[in-house]
């Protein structure tokens, strides 16, 4: 069962990387700023899910705390930009 899982996991940790791949490419082509910022939160995102996988995969439960602190971050950054967008400014 646990090779199950693990072969699993490495499938899963295939698409998150070729996805990441995908984010990649929208945040430099993107036509325009929304689809860039949509690109790098997505990216963001996938990034923590890619680290949560990684830390099941080797067992490594400073990982996880990691994604959370990661994941908090990417949350505040998303409130920075959709201000800046709004007002064109930033007061915190």
């Amino acid at each position: 069962m646990d090779e199950l899982i693990t072969r699993m996991v490495e499938v899963v940790i295939l698409l998150y990387l070729v996805s990441a791949v995908m984010f990649l490419i929208r945040a430099v082509k993107g036509p325009t700023i929304f689809d860039r910022v949509l690109a790098v939160d997505a990216l963001s995102y996938d990034l923590a899910v890619f680290m949560s996988l990684l830390a099941l995969y080797l067992g490594e439960p400073l990982l996880a705390v990691s994604v959370v602190i990661l994941t908090l971050w990417i949350y505040a950054l998303d409130i920075i930009v959709s201000k800046y967008m709004e007002y064109e400014k930033v007061s915190i």
